[in-house]
């Protein structure tokens, strides 16, 4: 695709990115096939290769309209395109320089600003968002369907493990999260019981917090550099001392970490430690798929034997990891079942299913209709958001698959 950058972005960072992705693109199409909205609203500006349109248009100085932006947010940030195209152009990355500049461009109506500053300062922040999830959790039975579906109800809490720290040398760093820990705790503890079990220590930096996700998909890049920041000083005296990893359990965190290393490439001061941190980053899957002896010894047969397994798209395509999660949990003779449409997301991405709330049922509905197909006793992700999502439209137990490996191994 042939650019010409109009000088507002001309020369710099931003731009240079920005001018690299767009000429990669062909304009082949074969994005539009696995787009979870364009196959929902069938509109070419919809999908990734309109969207491409839309934001080269944009960088070239034409008139940016209310009309771009939301094409733009009707994206889910799903990078499925990106799995699918022939020509590798990264466009989780092009969107996202795209809706910071629209963004500037284009004033948001007032109710749409609040919500999402309401969204950018309360949910990565876990000493406002612990207190306000706990009181909707006592309030839940009352609380109106649309919230309901937000809150999942409190978990009996999993004692954390009790082996001495002496007892295993390997060690890593667990990205505790914001939401996760107050939302469903238990994957956390789920996660520690499992790496003990296998000879791991689990260890979190108290001082870290948000991944910088949350802050970065709605447009405040700047507050989410600096959450990215306050997480590698949090973690700098743990990698000194040699941990083996920065283990992330919520799949979106840890796609998110192992971009730090580009996010902060400008930072002089950080970019060294950033590189290194993504260096680091692996999502639980990796890490207790290199130990598969270990857990195949350890496996006890519990009560379930069907899963249908969700895969998250920040897992499958922005990650790219695909298969780890089924191997493990066939490991522990566990029937893993794939939907059909295993590729597409089921419509949580963050917050945008509190923005996008229609798009992002529909999608949830087909997917639960593809899982509930496979007839399992279970539904399993690998994400808090996708967790929570798709259990507000079934009665079939959704869970972190990690949660159920807990249960296979551990007393």
């Amino acid at each position: 695709m042939q650019t010409h950058l109009a000088e507002f972005i001309r020369m710099t960072a931003d731009g240079e990115e920005a001018d690299a992705i767009l000429r990669k693109c062909v304009h082949c199409g074969f994005c539009t096939a696995t787009c979870p909205t364009y196959q929902l609203l069938g509109d070419e500006l919809d999908g990734p290769r309109g969207r491409i349109y839309l934001m080269k248009q944009m960088f070239e100085g034409a008139p940016v309209t209310r009309s771009t932006q939301l094409h733009l947010d009707r994206c889910l940030t799903c990078r499925s395109c990106e799995t699918t195209c022939p020509s590798g152009v990264q466009y989780g990355r092009l969107v996202e320089i795209g809706r910071e500049h629209v963004d500037t461009a284009v004033q948001r109506p007032l109710r749409q600003r609040l919500m999402r500053t309401l969204l950018a300062r309360i949910v990565p922040n876990s000493a406002l968002f612990a207190p306000a999830m706990r009181f909707g959790q006592t309030v839940r039975p009352i609380l109106p369907r649309a919230l309901r579906d937000k809150v999942p109800p409190r978990q009996q809490p999993l004692p954390w493990p009790s082996t001495p720290v002496t007892a295993h040398p390997r060690k890593v760093l667990l990205l505790g999260g914001c939401v996760q820990p107050a939302m469903l705790p238990n994957i956390n503890v789920a996660t520690a019981r499992v790496l003990d079990a296998l000879g791991v220590e689990t260890v979190i930096a108290r001082e870290a917090g948000c991944c910088g996700a949350i802050r970065l998909h709605l447009g405040y890049r700047d507050a989410s550099l600096d959450d990215a920041r306050r997480n590698i000083d949090a973690w700098w005296p743990h990698i000194e001392a040699g941990v083996d990893a920065i283990v992330s359990n919520a799949s979106g965190c840890g796609a998110t970490v192992k971009e730090y290393g580009h996010l902060l490439r400008g930072d002089t001061a950080y970019a060294g430690k950033a590189r290194r941190v993504s260096e680091l980053a692996r999502d639980i899957v990796e890490v207790i798929g290199d130990l598969e002896a270990e857990l195949g010894a350890l496996a006890r047969r519990r009560g379930v034997h069907t899963v249908a397994f969700h895969s998250p798209c920040t897992l499958q395509h922005g990650q790219q990891i695909r298969g780890q999660v089924e191997r493990v949990l066939t490991k522990l003779g566990i029937d893993v079942r794939l939907p059909v449409n295993s590729h597409l997301c089921c419509g949580s991405a963050g917050t945008y299913s509190i923005l996008q709330p229609a798009l992002a049922y529909e999608l949830r509905d087909r997917k639960l209709e593809s899982l509930k197909d496979l007839e399992p006793q279970m539904i399993v992700s690998a994400n808090v958001g996708c967790i929570t999502h798709l259990q507000s439209g079934t009665a079939t137990p959704v869970a972190h698959w990690v949660e159920l490996v807990e249960r296979m191994i551990c007393n």
